[in-house]
């Protein structure tokens, strides 16, 4: 009965909530489709971020402290919150600032950084990633390996190699990339957890309106 009891301790400390900020290994920067997104969610919501004006590519979802197994989340930041000003200022690589709100409560405070340099760092690491243009060219809704996606990526990001992307899927669409990078946002090895690619062969991918 021991080796269960510390089963359930293992998982529950490596997804455990309300962690000490700055207790991390590396970061995952997660890019979402933002074509997928508004068609899964945003648009019903009436999302700003899908409004017909915007030609939103990949977005940036979050950067994320992440352990070698499992990350924190909700940590216990008495750093201030950032104001509804600076996480407007976000909307343009987050698409709206409620995502960038999101994004700093739930994974940003776990950084040990205040708001202003997190949210600094952030737009660092998007800029870090080279998008591949071929995607932002599509013309029509198109069907393709999810293994397609994470290629341009590496093809167009030297250094980045196919251990430190991972390609998600969603209700049959590509979803995000999610990139593995140093605390010093240089190109790493994604932990275990993290490598879950998706194997689908005809995911769709819709094209920026």
């Amino acid at each position: 009965m021991r080796w269960i009891a510390a089963l359930f301790l293992t998982a529950s400390t490596a997804f455990a909530e309300g962690e000490a900020p700055g207790d991390f290994d590396y970061y995952v920067l997660s890019l979402s489709w933002s074509p997928t997104w508004c068609a899964l969610e945003g648009e019903a919501s009436g999302s700003a971020q899908c409004d017909d004006e915007k030609d939103f590519g990949w977005v940036m979802h979050g950067l994320w402290p992440q352990y070698e197994d499992g990350w924190p989340s909700y940590c216990r930041n008495n750093t201030r919150n950032p104001s509804r000003s600076e996480t407007a200022a976000m909307a343009d690589i987050m698409g709206t600032g409620g995502s960038a709100w999101h994004q700093w409560k739930k994974h940003g405070r776990c950084a040990g950084l205040t708001s202003d340099d997190y949210f600094a760092l952030a737009r660092v690491a998007y800029d870090r990633i080279t998008r591949p243009e071929v995607l932002r060219r599509l013309e029509e809704p198109v069907t393709l390996p999810a293994s397609v996606i994470e290629d341009a990526f590496v093809k167009d990001n030297p250094g980045l190699q196919p251990d430190g992307i991972t390609i998600t899927c969603r209700s049959g669409r590509i979803q995000e990339a999610r990139i593995c990078l140093t605390r010093d946002l240089e190109f790493r090895e994604c932990g275990a957890d993290v490598r879950r690619d998706c194997t689908m062969s005809d995911a769709l991918l819709d094209p920026i309106d």
